[in-house]
């Protein structure tokens, strides 16, 4: 059993190792100061929205969109309501949304709907007649200078832009709290200091901007994995291309209740990060190598040690109990002494890693004060519970599944910045 101590000790050894430079990012979100971009000229943009059977939510995204502070005239609302079997695509039509449906069962998922919108885009309105194209998903609100934000630094000569993610039902339970601070981390201490050193940022889902210029060099959107999103971003990173950060460009959108709806989709994200890594991980390797990009190698250690190194921690340690319980009952007390010694130092971890973005964002998260609290000792649970979805990610059969969203408020319900 002391060789678990030391299996265990050599498993968080390597996983500190490849991701210390994180460390670094927290430093520079800390002490580093925000350069704050200027709009060169107004843009022409047009806004994609894949909506699935969104009739509860789409009419408020439509309508926060247009309550943008950017003229109106600049922007253009594209709907594809695909598989629908409900009232979106004429919710989104009264709402003064162009509206494309689409019925393909074969082809399901966010990525083959994007292809498919952007495809009816060019054929009615030509490739030249937007300078940038939004994605958003159908439960998201803006804040009302979300677009004029974006566009300062699009305008400035970004090709592709991100924006600082926050959740609109942060206090319905630990596993929305669980997802709020996750994705403000990766705004702000992931995002901010890549952008802010230079680094590439990536695209996390939804509430991203860009140039038609990038998926032309690569003849269409073609991302139709499990994370569209991130096989986007790993694919404009292979090719030594930028993403920025607009932290100002505020997002909020709707995070799964339960915990089985949670970890489905959680799996299926597991899944597209294996997906991704298998598919362009040799050409992020070949860039890193050539050019020594960091921007790769970030790339790679945000998706593969997570993965790889939990898998290998739960099977040596389930592979020793099991061991120790046939044939070496004796020593099953240095086994629980190591297990519990990791679960600890990881629950610390975790929450240190919940509670900076917890504190730096307070304000921008809208909940009660006991909520907020319980957020920073209920996150290292959900963190933990990736596990669960790290499993059925490997050796369930994944597939890509609409969430269901229900959170109908309007942005107008949210407190207004002083």
């Amino acid at each position: 059993m002391k060789t678990l101590s030391a299996i265990n000790f050599i498993v968080a050894a390597i996983f500190v190792a490849c991701c210390c430079y994180q460390a670094v990012y927290c430093a520079v979100r800390l002490l580093g100061r925000r350069w704050e971009a200027q709009a060169a000229r107004l843009c022409k943009y047009g806004v994609l929205i894949c909506a699935r059977n969104e009739s509860a939510v789409i009419a408020q995204l439509i309508e926060s969109i247009k309550a943008q502070s950017y003229p109106g005239e600049l922007l253009d609302i594209f709907v594809a309501a695909d598989n629908c079997t409900d009232d979106t695509a004429q919710i989104a039509r009264a709402h003064g949304a162009t509206v494309y449906e689409r019925q393909n069962k074969l082809q399901v998922g966010k990525g083959y709907a994007l292809r498919f919108l952007l495809g009816r885009v060019y054929e009615d309105y030509g490739p030249q007649a937007f300078d940038g194209f939004f994605v958003f998903d159908a439960d998201n609100l803006l804040d009302p200078h979300y677009i004029e934000e974006m566009n300062k630094v699009f305008s400035s000569g970004a090709k592709a832009v991100t924006s600082y993610r926050n959740t609109k039902n942060f206090g319905d339970n630990w596993i929305t709290a669980g997802y709020g601070l996750w994705f403000l981390r990766e705004s702000e201490y992931m995002n901010r200091p890549r952008d802010m050193l230079g680094v590439s940022c990536a695209v996390s889902g939804t509430g991203f901007l860009f140039s038609p210029e990038l998926i032309e060099k690569s003849g269409g959107w073609d991302y139709f994995l499990l994370t569209e999103d991130l096989e986007f971003t790993a694919d404009l990173i292979a090719r030594g291309e930028k993403i920025a950060y607009c932290g100002s460009a505020v997002l909020y959108d709707e995070q799964p209740r339960s915990f089985r709806q949670s970890i489905i989709q959680r799996s299926r994200w597991v899944k597209g990060y294996l997906q991704v890594v298998a598919k362009h991980g040799p050409s992020l390797v070949r860039t890193m190598v050539s050019s020594g990009s960091f921007a790769c190698y970030d790339t790679l250690m945000t998706t593969i040690p997570a993965c790889v190194l939990t898998l290998c921690s739960i099977a040596v340690n389930t592979g020793m109990f099991v061991l120790g319980m046939l044939g070496a009952r004796g020593e099953m007390g240095v086994f629980f002494q190591s297990v519990l010694s990791a679960v600890v130092n990881s629950y610390l971890l975790m929450f240190v890693m919940g509670l900076m973005p917890l504190i730096t964002e307070w304000k921008r998260i809208y909940c009660p004060t006991r909520k907020k609290i319980c957020a920073a000792f209920t996150y290292p649970l959900f963190v933990f519970s990736f596990g669960l979805a790290m499993a059925i990610a490997v050796f369930g059969n994944v597939q890509w599944k609409p969430i269901q969203h229900t959170v109908a408020v309007s942005i107008g319900d949210f407190p207004k910045k002083n």
